[in-house]
């Protein structure tokens, strides 16, 4: 791997600087070819950096940012009053070509705010949205799913749109020569949908490079149906939530099982490594880092209560994206797909 920078929003999220430093300080020792950019409080970074002795490294530099955008902050508020905040600093870093990529736990709204008017979207794109991978029940198998909030409401014209995207994005990240894209609906028939879904189901069906395979429901989310699955951004990120819910809930339920009494307790100790492995294959922390997709830069939005671990995925999902650059690959494939008529 090539030398690369990658710039990160480290004030960002739930818990900022106590999550995304560590993540920063293991991506570091783990690639002696990746730089990153600490945007934020130069103060709080040096101390928190401190804490994990890490006083300096010729790896990390600091870009001092005096605002933070807040969890709670409308995106039209960042947008116009937090320009030197931590989130557009790293944003800019990307813009100006200091750095080839960002990452930030941030408020989501303001995130897609700032990048689309920072880094403006590839041309023929409307609106850029949020992609992620998620596990599928065939092994060594995920599908990608967008937009996962960025985008409340799409018509018929985003929602194709959103279709060439993501096969874009599963043909260059994972070398699949044809995905099969399908449309989240009410149900697997034609009939089924409203009217915008209905029209961005034939806008699919009539583009020749995209592999449409019709309309999938939610509970065939994880049953490799598809190897990219297209919905507006309220759709997708309460689908996305309630897999996490969900997730989370067996392991306890399974936990709470294996502890009743002393043969489960003897058998939970002899099954803990392979539950512990199966979790890890679903635990959201695994496939954090959805991408901001559409932008004419790499845009990586982790959880914003993520853990090191997740925070730690979205920066290698930043540096897999940089490697294979996917911005470019795919700037010349949507400009030639996107030029269908949009009605």
């Amino acid at each position: 791997m090539n030398n690369l920078t990658i710039a990160l929003d480290v004030m960002g999220g739930d818990k900022g600087p106590l999550v995304t430093i560590p993540a920063a300080i293991q991506a570091v020792q783990q690639s002696a070819q990746l730089y990153l950019m600490l945007c934020g409080d130069e103060e709080v970074i040096r101390s928190t950096l401190a804490k994990h002795h890490c006083h300096t490294h010729p790896q990390l530099s600091i870009v001092h940012a005096n605002e933070t955008v807040a969890m709670d902050e409308s995106p039209t508020f960042a947008l116009r009053n937090k320009k030197q905040s931590s989130m557009r600093k790293a944003l800019d870093l990307v813009h100006e070509g200091q750095a080839q990529a960002c990452v930030s736990a941030g408020n989501t709204g303001a995130l897609f705010a700032m990048a689309h008017f920072a880094l403006k979207t590839l041309p023929c794109v409307e609106r850029p949205a949020l992609i992620s991978s998620l596990p599928t029940h065939s092994v060594n198998q995920h599908v990608f799913m967008l937009d996962l909030g960025a985008n409340v409401f799409c018509d018929s014209n985003i929602l194709y749109q959103f279709g060439v995207m993501g096969s874009v994005m599963a043909e260059q990240v994972d070398g699949i020569s044809t995905p099969r894209v399908a449309l989240l609906n009410m149900g697997e028939e034609d009939i089924k949908g409203s009217d915008h879904i209905k029209m961005a189901a034939t806008k699919l069906k009539g583009n020749p490079a995209i592999n449409y395979v019709g309309f999938v429901e939610g509970n065939d989310i994880f049953n490799n149906k598809a190897d990219v699955i297209v919905c507006d951004g309220f759709v997708g990120n309460v689908a996305l939530k309630t897999c996490e819910g969900v997730a989370r809930l067996v392991y306890q339920k399974l936990k709470q099982v294996l502890s009743q009494h002393l043969f489960a307790r003897l058998m939970g100790k002899i099954l803990a490594p392979s539950l512990k492995k199966l979790f890890k294959s679903l635990n959201p922390d695994q496939y954090n880092g959805a991408s901001l997709i559409g932008l004419r830069g790499i845009v990586i939005k982790s959880h914003g209560n993520a853990s090191v671990s997740a925070f730690y995925a979205s920066i290698l999902e930043a540096v897999k994206e940089v490697e294979r650059q996917v911005p470019e690959k795919i700037k010349i494939t949507l400009e030639q797909g996107l030029k269908e008529p949009l009605d």
